[in-house]
């Protein structure tokens, strides 16, 4: 038996955390630049604002219903994340956090011990509540793509109140009839357009596909999640996220750049975040792709963007940095308000798995281990390349941003007794 437990719209819930006589009441949480509504709770959804639509054309309309517009705090929700996923833990003895909100269980080696997994699911919710103050729903089923069609029926179904459990086929048809394609894990909305064109408009239906005629329509990909949906494990912890062919970090400014020195430090700063992602999974970068532009929306669109192939893939921080600034120095056109920038590392290669050359530099990858390990333990950019600058006049525009109640020491709230 596998369990997904996901935190429920845990941008929103994050920011009731410290606050909350916020709730019960609608909130909204916008991405980078407060430019789009990337997260709304129950409460906001039902008043009708549209997720991922851009905020001025909706802030007239969170205003007069009194819905709580707010900055993304990434530092907050980052440390509350590692709390909830800590107590999440002790109720398994595997876990795979699968991201900042969602953690998959294995009870493989236990669930014989456990006399009810329904009521193990809801002890994991109050533990996590009392802990944390995060509302979370539970899923469990016989392999991950059920565990995640449980936590859908939790969230989403009027019969379960954040814990599902499909343990026989009748539960399961019961609740894969209630569900469209585009629900199951793996089925993205192309697929599901494919699917209901072939009559299957169910996830149910899909569940009853052949497994052989779904690989030879679609992939490989899609039998097993046919597979997984009848109950045999198809997927483990390593397939169910693969490591990222190509990384990109880009941001639009808060502030327009109009001089080379803030040119080169936001690059710099993306360069910092791509690397440490592209070490985090083990890859080195053979190509690089740099780029920055103004508004396409400006008189004269206008900017730049540069490949840089490497002699040798690296993932060295410092080494990159170095080439970036330097191109970044070169194309820097006087005149132009730069709005967007950003880095890219394409065609990646495994570190471990690598052809190494005879002749190529020894990398130095204890320091970057050593650079990564500071700012896993002292938060991010606690250690960063000077090339990054110290106080950045671009950086982006967080108008409604709540304190950083955990990781900032002027933030920390102050209890009276």
């Amino acid at each position: 038996m596998f369990a997904l437990v996901d935190a429920n719209s845990f941008y929103c819930s994050a920011e009731q955390v410290f606050r909350p006589e916020w709730r019960g009441r609608p909130i909204v949480v916008l991405s980078n630049n407060d430019g789009c509504i990337v997260a709304a709770n129950r409460q906001a959804c039902a008043l009708g604002i549209p997720k991922f639509e851009p905020y001025f054309k909706v802030k007239s309309q969170c205003e007069h219903l009194g819905v709580i517009a707010l900055s993304s705090n990434y530092e907050l929700y980052g440390s509350l994340s590692a709390n909830m996923m800590e107590v999440i833990g002790r109720f398994a003895p595997e876990q795979h956090i699968y991201s900042i909100d969602e953690s998959f269980l294995s009870f493989k080696h236990c669930y014989p011990a456990i006399p009810c997994l329904i009521k193990h699911g809801e002890a994991l919710r109050k533990t996590v509540w009392k802990e944390t103050r995060l509302a979370v729903s539970v899923g469990i089923g016989e392999t991950l793509t059920l565990a995640k069609i449980a936590n859908h029926a939790a969230k989403k179904l009027p019969d379960y109140r954040g814990v599902c459990l499909i343990d026989n086929s009748a539960q399961r048809k019961a609740i894969l009839s209630q569900m469209l394609p585009n629900d199951v894990w793996g089925i993205g909305r192309r697929l599901s357009k494919r699917l209901d064109l072939m009559g299957i408009k169910t996830a149910y239906a899909l569940s009853q596909m052949a497994p052989g005629l779904a690989r030879k329509q679609f992939s490989i990909e899609v039998e097993r999640t046919v597979r997984e949906l009848n109950g045999e494990i198809c997927k483990g912890w390593d397939q169910t996220r693969a490591d990222k062919q190509q990384i990109f970090s880009t941001r639009s400014m808060g502030e327009r750049i109009t001089d080379s020195v803030s040119l080169q430090q936001a690059l710099s700063k993306h360069v910092g975040i791509a690397t440490s992602k592209a070490r985090e999974q083990g890859s080195l970068c053979s190509v690089l792709l740099i780029f920055a532009s103004n508004s396409p929306f400006d008189e004269q669109p206008t900017g730049f963007k540069i490949t840089h192939r490497f002699a040798y893939p690296t993932n060295n921080t410092a080494e990159i940095t170095k080439i970036v600034t330097g191109i970044a120095q070169r194309q820097f056109r006087s005149g132009v308000r730069y709005y967007k920038v950003g880095v890219g590392l394409i065609d990646l290669v495994n570190e471990v798995h690598h052809q190494q050359d005879l002749f190529a530099p020894q990398r130095n990858s204890a320091l970057m281990e050593v650079y990564d390990s500071l700012n896993h333990r002292y938060g991010a950019d606690s250690v960063f390349m000077a090339a990054q600058g110290i106080t950045p006049k671009w950086s982006m525009r967080r108008q409604y941003l709540t304190p950083q109640y955990t990781t900032c020491w002027q933030d920390i709230p102050q209890v009276s007794c």
